[in-house]
């Protein structure tokens, strides 16, 4: 076992997961927002882990190759995911115009269902997460044979707990800085911004 977390695979999964991840995103910014407020920040930095690890998985089994044969599915969750992205990034300039309601003792009591929900939707319902982990890390791990390709996959997977569980939990440490109302303003200007800017990157090629 201690084989496969020092070899050259693992390292490259690793590297290449984290490299993927941590860019910013809708799923991103909704983990720091949720951290941020300490609402079921354990729940949610799972969910994000177990998806990602199960999107990985598929795309190590063969997955990512069907689905480069068939990218009408990727055009139906693109546009599943724009109308999404359109509505939340909505959501969050609505509350960045009333910044004085947003602080964690009140906006934090988010009920455990909607966090949920909402947290898979903004995963599921993104195509660039198939792409970065069925297609992109599936494909690349067919360079590897038999259980070096396991060993990408578990250094990707790796990748993806690390960064989920550090920026869930590690938000609280910027808690004084939102005591202000302007800071969350900020913080949801900038994710309103993001989530549209996302929107617009899947439904444009659709135009």
């Amino acid at each position: 076992m201690d084989d496969i977390f020092a070899s050259g695979p693992f390292i490259s999964g690793l590297l290449l997961g984290t490299s993927l991840i941590i860019a910013i995103g809708a799923q991103n910014a909704y983990v720091l927002r949720q951290g941020l407020l300490r609402s079921h920040v354990a729940v949610i930095t799972t969910i994000c882990f177990l998806s990602d690890a199960a999107l990985i998985a598929a795309g190590i089994l063969g997955l990512g190759t069907l689905i480069q044969r068939n990218p009408d599915w990727l055009t139906i969750v693109a546009l599943i995911g724009g109308v999404f992205l359109i509505t939340y990034g909505a959501l969050a300039f609505k509350r960045a115009l009333h910044p004085s309601t947003l602080k964690p003792t009140q906006d934090g009591k988010s009920s455990l269902s909607k966090v949920v929900l909402i947290t898979l939707a903004l995963t599921w319902g993104n195509p660039h997460v198939y792409l970065d982990t069925v297609v992109l890390i599936g494909g690349l791990s067919a360079q590897y044979p038999g259980t070096e390709r396991f060993s990408f996959g578990l250094g990707a997977t790796t990748g993806s707990a690390l960064w989920f569980y550090s920026l869930g939990f590690g938000a609280r440490f910027l808690a004084p800085l939102f005591a202000k109302p302007i800071a969350w303003r900020i913080l949801d200007l900038t994710i309103a911004a993001v989530m549209w800017a996302l929107a617009w990157s899947l439904l444009r090629p659709l135009v």
